[in-house]
């Protein structure tokens, strides 16, 4: 594990104003449709590279990064089985979720790429690598929800009892039902900000939209409630021997990893990100003080300066300034 280093500034577009969410497409991949937004490339040199959201987020969480690494990566963000605008699928189990995504890697055929996770995002992305290092080429990821070393540290341990008592998801739709939809949002950023302050007017319309079409959609309880029980299935699993654990995996990934936390995560452990770092071989640890737990909304600038210093340690070459680059307007 080393220290990661951070691109100069104008490597970075310079991003007068927000830009709303990028278009989003449904595609079929067996039976099931995917929602994916493109998040296109603004030079030809960019690489392709995948974005993959948290437990209850979705591909519009990677809005601001996306743009301002839109010189140096042609990304694409896809909405989870169940969540976003994609199809519910029957297993939601974190093996069962890196599945799929290796299906889609596969199938969108733009391997090897970038991996870049967030969350429940960083903990599929993690058996994907590990599992099909041919698939990617760097991986970052964003307060992965890897192993709480103490439940009781994060507020998602708090929702451990809803999860295992029977009838939850008939508990979980009356609360919805009693909460409304700028309410709820409202909650869910001051959980996953370390200031909601910094969430722009804008970003905040936005997400209130996006939590009224989870009120219309009768699957997404239930894909919350089972992603929530496979995700705390592996922590469990993690602690015991043999194979399948997601430490195992982690000290397996044979992939330049860069590794980012949020001092001020209250939904994962703050340790885990440096634990993580320590057990990847080939790994860069930033932990940035006044950040939450979506480093890359609330700081998306220094997210990306780190993410192209891997890009250009990978490459072995220092990144060209972008200020010449065609812009599109997002968050500095």
């Amino acid at each position: 594990m080393k220290r990661a280093g951070l691109a100069a500034d104008d490597v970075l577009p310079t991003l007068p104003h927000l830009a709303p969410p990028w278009p989003g497409r449904r595609v079929a991949v067996g039976d099931l449709a995917v929602h994916v937004r493109d998040t296109p490339a603004t030079s030809t040199a960019a690489e392709p590279a995948l974005y993959v959201h948290g437990l209850g987020g979705s591909s519009q969480n990677w809005t601001d990064l996306a743009a301002l690494l839109s010189p140096h990566l042609d990304g694409q963000a896809v909405d989870l089985p169940g969540f976003g605008r994609s199809d519910p699928t029957d297993r939601y189990t974190i093996g069962a979720l890196a599945e799929w995504l290796i299906r889609w890697i596969e199938h969108s055929s733009r391997a090897p790429l970038h991996l870049v996770g967030n969350s429940l995002g960083g903990t599929i992305a993690v058996k994907v690598a590990a599992t099909r290092p041919d698939l990617v080429r760097t991986l970052t990821l964003v307060s992965p929800a890897l192993p709480f070393l103490d439940p009781r540290r994060t507020l998602q341990g708090q929702l451990l009892p809803l999860v295992a008592m029977p009838g939850a998801r008939q508990v979980a739709a009356r609360m919805l039902a009693g909460i409304e939809p700028e309410d709820l949002t409202r909650r869910v950023m001051e959980a996953i900000f370390a200031d909601p302050q910094r969430v722009p007017d804008q970003r905040l319309a936005e997400a209130v939209e996006e939590m009224r079409l989870r009120y219309t959609v009768d699957h997404y309880i239930d894909a919350y409630l089972r992603t929530m029980r496979g995700l705390v299935a592996s922590f469990l699993r993690a602690y015991l021997p043999g194979e399948g654990s997601l430490w195992q995996a982690a000290s397996g990934v044979a992939i330049p990893t860069l590794v980012i936390g949020g001092r001020q995560d209250r939904l994962v452990d703050t340790r885990v990100p440096p634990h993580a770092a320590r057990l990847i071989p080939d790994s860069r640890l930033m932990v940035l003080d006044g950040v939450g737990h979506v480093a890359q909304m609330e700081a998306p600038r220094r997210v990306a300066r780190a993410v192209v210093a891997l890009l250009a340690e990978v490459a072995g070459a220092a990144p060209a300034p972008a200020a010449s680059r065609r812009r599109r307007s997002s968050r500095g």
